[in-house]
């Protein structure tokens, strides 16, 4: 993980949510002084008593954007499945909340438009939830909880995946937060042995 160059301050909090905001309703384009200063209701130089210039603002999006992924990965002793369950639901909410998330995460037009830094953090997320899902399928795997006859690195595809559909459909406003569980149900039922009762 990056270390950030400026901690996240209220003041730079607030400018960084805002941009967020633009970046998801408008494009990072659309992200310019005029836009940032009427989303805040403050005069065009207001943000930059706090950033030295545009560039210093996306790395804070950025640094926003990675604190609110990390918080929806879990933290709990509980069932790898249900970890990933977990993981469905909390990436629905963060990004129901930040529409912004899913355009910076997994387009590389705005990944190009970041600075540097910017994007190796935002793409140290991805490798951060692949291998969380990956570690969970593989102590399923081990615990007898899903087919045995695919290895998790070939299934990893199919649950990011149907991950990454999610988070768009959120980011586009055509789904609800709680298709997270019907999505991560079915993905589990595919996961899960006939033999076996489904987890869900």
């Amino acid at each position: 993980m990056t270390t950030p160059l400026h901690p996240l301050t209220p003041k730079r909090l607030e400018i960084a949510d805002a941009a967020l905001k633009i970046i998801g309703t408008k494009g990072i384009a659309a992200l310019t002084t005029a836009t940032l200063a009427a989303e805040l209701g403050v005069s065009p130089g207001a943000p930059f008593r706090h950033f030295a210039n545009r560039e210093e603002i996306l790395e804070a999006v950025a640094l926003r954007v990675e604190e609110l992924v990390l918080e929806t990965i879990p933290d709990c002793d509980c069932a790898p499945l249900e970890r990933i369950r977990l993981l469905f639901r909390a990436r629905a909410r963060a990004v129901g909340r930040h529409a912004g998330i899913a355009r910076l995460m997994f387009s590389e037009q705005f990944t190009l438009a970041l600075p540097k830094p910017a994007a190796n953090r935002l793409r140290g997320l991805v490798t951060r939830t692949r291998d969380f899902l990956l570690d969970a399928l593989a102590e399923a795997l081990e615990r007898g909880e899903i087919r045995s006859d695919i290895p998790p690195g070939t299934l990893l595809p199919v649950v990011l995946g149907s991950l990454q559909h999610l988070i768009f459909a959120r980011s586009l406003g055509l789904a609800q937060e709680a298709e997270a569980d019907v999505l991560a149900d079915t993905v589990i039922r595919l996961l899960t042995p006939c033999s076996l009762p489904h987890l869900t």
